[in-house]
């Protein structure tokens, strides 16, 4: 039984007004491109198919991955591999994908958008997707984004296709996704490292955004492994050095879990899957067993005394990512 005030990882709900059903906990794909600069180790292929088998035979009903996942697509590639084994994606299972600039040049045009789904799909096995993300939108001019030859545009006509059914801007910066939910096109925001034990930088716009119907996602609930390794195995949050204070309060927390037998990755996960606004948390995963893993963290009873104790630890918002 899940804790108090903690839902259930695996039953579905809605994500905001799209109609999509959702489980409170998401897997995302970015470790199964082997991305050993960014996470410090590899992910061979085998393995990987392995994992989003382990994912297609589980509970979970959102797969989340990017055409930038990996210098040639690699998560795609290798997600397409079990999905063309499977004979298709599991029924109800939500796959959502990100466009892309072009690594080579940085073009992030209406045609660049049109040509980087093009690639997900090829590489994907589908014909569709149900949820379309414009990734990390910071990387261009927010003016030339929504010119008539833009990437917004290319993503509103590619729903008007047919070839997506819903949009969602997925990124960083706070302000930055703000300007984009302010067109009115997207349906769905992904934000990452931002509602965590140790950031709550998003907390306003993702409340703003489900009182509107626009669905939430929180990705990285462990700040890039600070949560979840511990911050004297991975000193660094969000993928980037931070203050000292963001380190000492991890450590007061991995202290505090520890005194409860509570494991701090449990409680990163569960601070997630408990805010009210948040319909998915997107965890990434780079084996079968941390799929099995992640279910079991999100199981774990954390008890209200720990809670808060957790809160009264957060960082001075001055440390946030923001």
């Amino acid at each position: 039984m899940s804790p108090a005030g903690t839902p259930s990882s695996t039953v579905a709900r809605a994500l905001g007004s799209t109609g999509l059903a959702v489980t409170p906990v998401a897997f995302g794909t970015s470790p199964l491109a082997s991305m050993s600069n960014l996470y410090g180790y590899a992910v061979d292929e085998e393995r990987a198919v392995a994992t989003v088998r382990a994912i297609f035979d589980g509970p979970v009903t959102l797969l989340d991955t990017s055409n930038g996942y990996g210098e040639d697509g690699t998560a795609e590639r290798r997600i397409g591999i079990a999905v063309r084994e499977a004979g298709g994606l599991p029924p109800g299972l939500v796959l959502s994908t990100k466009v892309d600039p072009d690594k080579r040049t940085g073009d992030f045009s209406g045609e660049r958008v049109r040509r980087s789904l093009e690639e997900s799909l090829e590489r994907l096995g589908v014909d569709r997707v149900p949820l379309l993300h414009l990734h990390d939108p910071e990387r261009m001019e927010f003016a030339d984004a929504i010119k008539p030859d833009g990437a917004v545009r290319a993503l509103v006509d590619l729903r008007e296709r047919g070839l997506v059914d819903h949009l969602g801007v997925a990124g960083g910066p706070v302000g930055v996704l703000r300007d984009y939910l302010g067109t009115g096109e997207f349906e769905v925001v992904l934000s990452h490292n931002r509602a965590t034990l140790l950031d709550r930088s998003v907390l306003p716009l993702f409340e703003e955004a489900a009182g509107r119907g626009i669905g939430v996602l929180n990705a990285a609930p462990y700040g890039g492994g600070m949560l979840s390794k511990g911050p004297d195995v991975q000193p660094k949050y969000g993928y980037g050095v931070r203050g000292d204070e963001v380190a000492d309060a991890a450590v007061r927390m991995q202290e505090v879990c520890a005194r409860a037998g509570v494991p701090l990755a449990a409680a990163a996960l569960q601070f997630s899957m408990r805010l009210p606004s948040v319909h998915s948390t997107v965890v990434g995963v780079s084996s079968p067993e941390r799929v099995a893993q992640t279910l079991e963290l999100a199981a774990v009873e954390v008890p209200d005394d720990v809670w808060d104790e957790l809160e009264r630890l957060v960082p001075d918002p001055a440390g946030w990512l923001g």
